[in-house]
């Protein structure tokens, strides 16, 4: 079954162009999404939920059925998981054609390339802060003083985890990640933490 779908915008609030040109396609149920929302859209969710084997979802233009490529790789994973298709009428996407596919693929190496090249920034950002004496991220919930407290009550054998981190007001991976830090300060969950600054 064809199944077209409309969403007003916030400089568009009326679907006719996009039903129109669904109708023009030939799609007899037409889902809209009757207001604009960053936060949600139910009838999308109603129509992927509803989705069956050889479905084909059109839409008049992508940025009327996705926000970001990330989002829009999401929602296809969930149509070709339903085993339906996708297709814009007005763009070169169609998942039932080989190049269409080919597309969808090259959409996934582009946003992942992306990914990769903001997760880059961040860090080389991160370390710059970090060479100059900034402090990024959240502070650790235990001072200095406090840890080393902690670390003395654990290695005495007196204190579990659960115990220390209760005492404390914190969380147990907190506990641990001040155990780690003396015991084993080269594990990589209290490298990649540091260098983060997300501490305990």
């Amino acid at each position: 079954m064809l199944i077209g779908y409309a969403r007003v915008s916030s400089s568009e609030q009326e679907t006719t162009l996009q039903r129109d040109a669904l109708r023009r396609a030939k799609v007899r149920r037409i889902v809209e999404e009757k207001r604009s929302s960053l936060k949600s859209r139910p009838a999308l969710e109603v129509l992927l939920d509803g989705l069956r084997p050889g479905d084909v979802v059109l839409v008049y233009k992508v940025d009327r059925f996705a926000r970001s490529l990330a989002d829009l790789l999401r929602i296809l994973d969930r149509i070709e998981r339903a085993g339906a298709g996708f297709r814009s009428l007005t763009e070169p996407i169609d998942t039932g054609s080989p190049a269409g596919r080919m597309m969808m693929h090259l959409l996934g190496a582009f946003a992942e390339f992306e990914r990769s090249m903001i997760r880059e920034r961040s860090m080389a950002g991160q370390g710059a802060a970090a060479a100059r004496g900034v402090h990024c991220g959240r502070p650790r919930s235990l001072s200095s003083a406090v840890e080393a407290q902690v670390y003395r009550k654990w290695a005495s054998g007196g204190y579990t985890m659960t115990e220390l981190a209760a005492s404390h007001g914190v969380h147990l991976s907190s506990i641990k990640r001040v155990i780690l830090r003396r015991e084993r300060p080269d594990s990589p969950a209290v490298a990649r933490r540091d260098w983060q600054n997300e501490g305990a």
